[in-house]
């Protein structure tokens, strides 16, 4: 290989390798801040520094209604969400997730667990485990009324419903895929409901609900 084509090959290796840079910008983030309120928004919930050998995130405790922990500075539209969670086996006492494109408390989309179905003998609860919604329009309720087992899926590979287990949740344009546990294929695919504009991400617990997150990346789309 003489020099000039040695130049031309290392410069569109480089050059590459830095449009791929610009495609994707991931980032890890250290959840152990969400206690602080150092770079964290924390919406009616406690959060406090968890520890669990290796991994090292938060706990936000159980209370009425929907909590919250968003991420500042970040905004969030197209990409890949990568997470540990942990719930627990009580009924209606373990909803968490990822909210993403939030506008507000209140506008949102997210994808969140119900741990406790998980090993339900219960075919239909069982077929709960795992859940999208476009809030305020399209709630849990509205979807399992109007579009009975479309949005909602059980989850596969079958984690410890007590157990840690780890959340790959795919965004596009169109569509949400949630991957669990390295399986190759998703246990929930969906179209994407609403119209909500790129906007907040952070860490969701539904009513009644706390529980511990840990390992948080972001993959942006550009």
């Amino acid at each position: 290989m003489n020099k000039r084509i040695l130049v031309f090959a290392l410069a569109a290796m480089f050059g590459a390798a830095a449009w791929s840079g610009l495609a994707a910008a991931q980032d890890t983030y250290d959840l152990t801040k969400v206690a602080s309120g150092q770079d964290w928004t924390v919406v009616n919930r406690g959060a406090a520094v968890l520890e669990d050998g290796a991994k090292k995130g938060v706990r936000l405790d159980e209370k009425p209604g929907q909590g919250l922990a968003w991420l500042g500075g970040v905004v969030f539209g197209e990409g890949t969400i990568e997470i540990d969670l942990r719930g627990k086996e009580v009924e209606q006492r373990s909803f968490l997730g990822i909210a993403f494109r939030g506008l507000d408390d209140k506008a949102l989309e997210a994808i969140y667990f119900r741990p406790f179905n998980f090993r339900s003998q219960d075919r239909a609860k069982a077929g709960h485990s795992v859940q999208y919604v476009s809030h305020p329009d399209f709630t849990w309720q509205k979807l399992r009324a109007e579009k009975s087992e479309q949005f909602d899926a059980p989850v596969k590979p079958l984690p410890d419903p007590n157990g840690w287990f780890h959340a790959r949740i795919v965004i596009t344009a169109a569509k949400v895929s949630v991957f669990v546990d390295g399986a190759a294929e998703p246990c929930l695919a969906v179209d994407r409901l609403g119209s909500l504009a790129p906007g907040k991400v952070g860490l969701f617990v539904g009513n009644t609900s706390g529980g511990d997150f840990a390992n948080l990346r972001i993959t942006q789309a550009k």
